[in-house]
């Protein structure tokens, strides 16, 4: 892959990605948006692998689209290009991803941080939505997700004005999970991703899916979905070893069936 980098073992169940495009501050093209998409794909089939963590470098997560690709488009030409089957294809991971950002994660960057299930970030961290600035919006669901993290007023100013917020206001709305040093960020992410490695795999799946439900249903239904996942649970070999290793006072050992 070209503009991505891939180590499906880079510590024991955790995958990392790496945007690889520095002299774009990562500014994401079709190309590396369909790396990506393959990327997550093969390690969502690949049962060594439990949790994934997406970066970028200190210097940029990634500062948006590559406007250059977009520039002359008609709206017939963005329409039968299809960009955004390929997000679609993304929120389809199975596996929690975690978003280690650092500098700009801006446009299609914040959104991209936004798909991920959790977002670790370092204090030089910037996010924002500055479409309406080059006369557009944010296209790839900058203006559901952040409206959801951060509340409409606060999105609302942010998408209308294109200004960015620093990553210690990201955290007080709730939109990172938190922020550590700029030395720190990408360990902070993996030792996140290594402690949901060491939890069952097909709890792990059920749950993320049951949480990321609530966003799309009213509560009564959320709950419902919930239930049907929680016994779910116990058709795995992971429930009865969890519950038998509780029993025993000893450490679950988990595999994932």
């Amino acid at each position: 892959m070209e503009f991505i980098k891939v180590t499906p073992n880079h510590q024991q169940h955790v995958a990392l990605i790496e945007l690889n495009r520095p002299k774009e501050l990562n500014a994401l093209n079709l190309q590396l948006m369909g790396e990506l998409r393959d990327a997550l794909k093969q390690l969502d089939d690949d049962d060594s692998v439990r949790a994934i963590v997406l970066t970028g470098n200190e210097r940029a997560f990634a500062a948006g689209a590559d406007i250059k690709q977009m520039a002359g488009k008609t709206a017939i030409d963005m329409f039968n290009i299809d960009q955004f089957s390929t997000w679609d294809q993304i929120k389809k991971t199975k596996k929690p991803i975690i978003a280690a950002v650092s500098g700009f994660a801006l446009g299609g960057g914040c959104e991209l941080a936004m798909t991920c299930d959790m977002i670790i970030a370092s204090e030089t961290a910037q996010f924002g939505q500055p479409e309406i600035k080059i006369g557009v919006m944010p296209g790839a669901g900058g203006t559901q997700r952040l409206t959801k993290a951060l509340g409409k007023a606060k999105a609302m100013e942010m998408v209308l004005t294109g200004k960015f917020i620093s990553a210690e206001e990201a955290e007080k709305h709730g939109l990172v999970n938190r922020v550590v040093p700029v030395e720190l960020y990408l360990d902070e992410a993996l030792k996140l991703a290594a402690e949901i490695a060491k939890m069952s795999p097909v709890a792990v799946k059920l749950a993320k899916e049951s949480v990321n439900r609530s966003f799309e249903t009213g509560l009564d239904e959320g709950l419902y979905f919930e239930r049907k996942n929680f016994y779910m649970c116990f058709a795995s070999e992971d429930q009865k070893e969890g519950m038998n290793a509780f029993v025993e006072k000893r450490a679950p050992q988990f595999t994932g069936k």
